[in-house]
């Protein structure tokens, strides 16, 4: 699998909030506010080689014991599932806001 770092600002195509890079540790890949995603990865993380562009909901948060709080996104277009890993200052409490 192929991992390409990208530190990327972007705006959020769910709920619109301007999503800034995270500044220390992992790459962020879903807005903090609502945990959507985009699908723009196809093979690994950061090659944005995907041609779906779907939007990815956050279905399901789960804790794994070396990576912590994880995030399930699924693509609204392909249906594709991806784990993520949640960054410190995603609001857990948004999928319940659903």
């Amino acid at each position: 699998m192929v991992f390409l770092a990208r530190q990327e600002p972007f705006v959020c195509e769910h709920c619109g909030s301007a999503v800034a890079p995270l500044e220390k540790g992992s790459y962020r890949n879903h807005c903090p506010r609502c945990l959507w995603s985009k699908h723009v990865d196809d093979i690994g993380p950061g090659d944005r080689a995907s041609l779906c562009g779907g939007l990815m909901e956050p279905v399901h948060l789960d804790y794994d014991g070396k990576k912590g709080w994880m995030v399930l996104h699924r693509c609204t277009v392909c249906g594709k599932t991806i784990p993520n890993k949640t960054a410190p200052d995603d609001d857990m409490t948004a999928l319940s806001k659903e």
